[in-house]
């Protein structure tokens, strides 16, 4: 979530006028981040904002790195009542380059928040940017056709992207023939897992890695639905999907490995404006994590590392020895209600463990 208030220290902010019941300025969130945790830099280098997320990216050489991007990157005004408006400017977007991004996930409640002309800009960005995104576009095509990235060997990834209603995700803001939008979730369903299997057949070669970015469920809370694993299951048996990437809480919630399948139902915020915003904090959302996930070519899951970082003067630090103990015991006892464990290593990182046989 690099808008708003992230945006307002990079070197090309946009106006900071909001639309909020709080607030008519951006300025404000980083005022607040600065009454918690002391000052912050202004006119900040892409780079800035990334911390140490850039030193584990250059020792972990991911072949695809892949954010849910919850923000227009825009200077449209065409803003929409709806609360809350994230927006970064299309000349601080370099700060993906920065750390190399692979793959942008639009499919989310803020990516429309300017407006049709927001997303336009945002798209034309990220093409620009050389960013392959998912789940948005010009058209409804687009929006659902997924992002393909090359991998070694003649192998890809191919990133395919739904954003649920129940993120909040206007109806109105779906794709259509005609109209650029999101590529939209109506329901968590057994028929809407079929469509979206089908879908992903259509795209897929034997040989490709299936990928599934999806927006749902509310900002807070641990509870996985039961609709929420039957739709992700029924991807991994009639799709054979590797990954589950969920995002939309704003902290990590359980993890899951089903037919040896790679299910993260929420992986919390990784950059947000939030430090100062009091009421929810015994889920600790300034602790954030990174996921690296070894795939096999087959397609199941043989390691997957987790790094844990903390959102301080909006930028990625270590956490202290105490904050990760907290982060491993919480994703371990929310995970092992599904079959996985979240142990600790010696260098602060964590690893998931679960039983190879698993099968709902």
């Amino acid at each position: 979530m690099t808008g708003r208030g992230i945006d307002q220290v990079m070197s090309h902010p946009c106006e900071p006028a909001l639309h909020e019941s709080y607030t008519e300025s951006a300025i404000d969130y980083v005022r607040l981040a600065e009454a918690a945790n002391g000052p912050i830099p202004r006119q900040v280098d892409p780079g800035y904002v990334w911390g140490e997320a850039l030193a584990e990216f250059k020792r972990q050489r991911p072949d695809a790195r892949i954010v849910n991007l919850e923000t227009s990157i825009t200077r449209s005004e065409e803003y929409v009542r709806k609360g809350i408006n994230y927006r970064m400017s299309p000349e601080n977007a370099d700060c993906l380059k920065v750390a190399a991004i692979d793959c942008c996930v639009l499919a989310n409640n803020h990516v429309l928040d300017w407006g049709r002309s927001g997303l336009l800009d945002t798209l034309a960005t990220l093409e620009h940017l050389h960013i392959k995104c998912a789940g948005a576009g010009r058209n409804s095509a687009q929006a659902g056709a997924p992002a393909i990235l090359d991998l070694a060997g003649d192998r890809r990834a191919m990133v395919f992207a739904l954003g649920s209603e129940t993120s909040g995700v206007p109806r109105s803001w779906a794709a259509t023939d005609k109209r650029p939008g999101v590529n939209y979730l109506a329901e968590i369903s057994e028929k809407a897992a079929s469509v979206t299997a089908d879908a992903i057949r259509h795209w897929c070669r034997e040989t490709d890695l299936a990928i599934v970015s999806v927006h749902w469920g509310p900002n807070w809370g641990h509870t996985v639905s039961d609709a929420q694993r039957s739709f992700a299951h029924a991807l991994i048996d009639n799709a054979g999907v590797s990954v589950i990437h969920g995002h939309s809480s704003h902290h990590p919630k359980a993890i899951e490995v089903y037919r040896n399948r790679l299910i993260l139902y929420g992986c919390g915020d990784f950059l947000d404006d939030y430090e100062g915003i009091r009421g929810y904090e015994k889920y600790r959302g300034d602790l954030v994590l990174m996921y690296f996930a070894d795939i096999t070519p087959e397609g199941t899951l043989a390691a997957l590392e987790i790094v844990p970082l903390k959102i301080r003067n909006f930028c990625l630090i270590r956490p202290t020895e105490d904050e990760i103990h907290w982060m491993q015991q919480t994703l371990d006892r929310e995970s092992r209600k599904l079959g996985a464990a979240v142990a600790s290593l010696e260098d602060g990182r964590l690893a998931l463990s679960w039983n190879c046989n698993q099968a709902r």
